[in-house]
C-alpha cells in the first residue's frame, strides 16, 4: 500500500488549500483513513478521519473549517482546508488502516488506530500559513 500526499503550499491567513492523498495497492473493502499534522517542535496530532461507511471525525481546532472526503473511484483522500490560520502551519500526513470489519467507533480521532498507530503513512506535504 502506498500513500502519496500533494497540494501543500504557502498561503495567507484566511485562505484555502485542498490536500490530496493518492492511495494505491489495496483491495480491501473496509478502511479507516486520516489526516495528521506535525508542527515544528510539537507532537503529531490527528486532524480528521473518515471510514469506509462515510463516518468522519475532526479535531476541535479544525471543526467548521476543514472537511475530509474520499473519492473511491479515484482512490484519493482529500482534506479541504478553509479559513486557514498561522497555527495550521505544519507538515500534513495521510495515513490508513484496513480492518477486516468496520464498526461505528473504530475510526474516531483519539481512539483506536488513530490514537495507537496507523499501518500505512505517506511522506507528507508542507502547509505554511502566513499572517
Amino acid at each position: 500500500v502506498q500513500l502519496v500526499e500533494s497540494g501543500g503550499g504557502s498561503v495567507q491567513a484566511g485562505g484555502s488549500l485542498r490536500l490530496s492523498c493518492s492511495v494505491s495497492g489495496y483491495t480491501y473493502s473496509h478502511y479507516c483513513m486520516g489526516w495528521f499534522r506535525q508542527a515544528p517542535g510539537k507532537q503529531r496530532e490527528g486532524v480528521a478521519s473518515i471510514d469506509s461507511d462515510g463516518r468522519t471525525s475532526y479535531a476541535d481546532s479544525v471543526k467548521g473549517r476543514f472537511a475530509i472526503s474520499k473519492d473511491n473511484a479515484k482512490n484519493t483522500l482529500y482534506l479541504q482546508m478553509n479559513t486557514l490560520e498561522p497555527e495550521d502551519t505544519a507538515m500534513y500526513y495521510c495515513a490508513a488502516v484496513f480492518p477486516p470489519v468496520m464498526s461505528a467507533g473504530f475510526c474516531l480521532l483519539g481512539s483506536g488506530p488513530l490514537r495507537h498507530g496507523m499501518d500505512y503513512w505517506g511522506k507528507g506535504t508542507l502547509v505554511t500559513i502566513s499572517s
